[in-house]
């Protein structure tokens, strides 16, 4: 496992971690919204974000050998949509979802998918994992789109770290996938015509998440690296997720033109000028003291 500090409290014993979403109202929202967020991934916004996380993480998955399997952990895996099609590459995928109703929604797509025997279900809280699991246990952890909902991102990754493998024959990845602070000022003055609350992202901490309603944390790459390196962890890559779409006028229809949006979507997602200002940001991360190629 790596090593990790937690900021504030130095190194705590995994059983002292503790985390909370950051109000009540957070949690209650995923418990009631599993069917909102299931039809949101059909939508052309939800997919291409999941289409385009997906992608960039496959890019990183460790190589399985003859003697072992390798096994993901989905930390809010929500309706277990990227667990499925990771258990479709033959991984053993557990999904830990607060929210019994995304796990059932879970279950079901495991089903009709035929990969029910490669997923296991786990209603549990993130800030449990380290708890919850054995350490190494996993050969890649996924956090998408939950360090925005809970009190202490930097514990959720220290607690992500100790159950991430350490085995020097394979290198274990942590994908992460976060909402950009520039991306929210792009989104206010281009999609929404609001210069004031352009102006205001600009030194804003906190977005507002419009498909259930409340704020979510924002993140710079400063913020996140820096989260990182405090656990032990190291950016193996980073993506742009959404760099453009967004932005597209009526013309040019998000259905009928997915598969060309996606492709430029993809080659944007590696220069740095435009992950710099993408909608989310995705981190391929490794502990920081294993031998591994960093790729830009």
């Amino acid at each position: 496992m790596c090593t990790p500090r937690i900021s504030g409290y130095g190194r705590l014993p995994a059983n002292k971690i503790k985390l909370k979403m950051t109000t009540k109202a957070d949690g209650e929202r995923f418990q009631s919204g599993a069917d909102k967020y299931a039809a949101y991934l059909e939508t052309p916004e939800g997919r291409l974000r999941f289409d385009l996380a997906f992608a960039n993480l496959q890019e990183f998955l460790p190589l399985p050998q003859a003697t072992w399997s390798l096994r993901a952990l989905d930390l809010g895996c929500g309706t277990g949509a990227t667990g499925v099609r990771l258990a479709r590459l033959g991984i053993h995928v557990t999904l830990l979802d607060s929210s019994a109703a995304m796990l059932d929604i879970a279950k079901r797509a495991a089903g009709e998918a035929g990969v029910t025997e490669k997923i296991a279900l786990k209603q549990g809280d993130a800030a449990e994992v380290a708890n919850l699991f054995p350490m190494e246990s996993f050969d890649v952890v996924l956090c998408h789109n939950i360090l925005e909902y809970v009190d202490n991102p930097s514990a959720v990754l220290s607690a992500a770290a100790r159950v991430m493998r350490s085995d020097s024959r394979r290198i274990a990845i942590l994908s992460v996938l976060v909402r950009n602070w520039a991306g929210e000022v792009f989104k206010a003055g281009i999609q929404e015509g609001d210069l004031g609350a352009a102006e205001h992202n600009l030194t804003a901490e906190w977005g507002y998440e419009s498909l259930y309603g409340g704020r979510v944390r924002l993140f710079t790459t400063n913020s996140l690296v820096s989260m990182l390196k405090r656990t032990s962890l190291a950016v193996t890559a980073k993506r742009g997720v959404r760099v453009i779409s967004d932005y597209l006028p009526p013309q040019v229809s998000r259905s009928a033109d997915y598969e060309r949006i996606f492709q430029l979507e993809r080659k944007l997602s590696t220069r740095s000028e435009f992950v710099a200002v993408a909608r989310y940001t995705q981190y391929l991360a490794h502990c920081a003291g294993r031998a591994a190629e960093e790729r830009a």
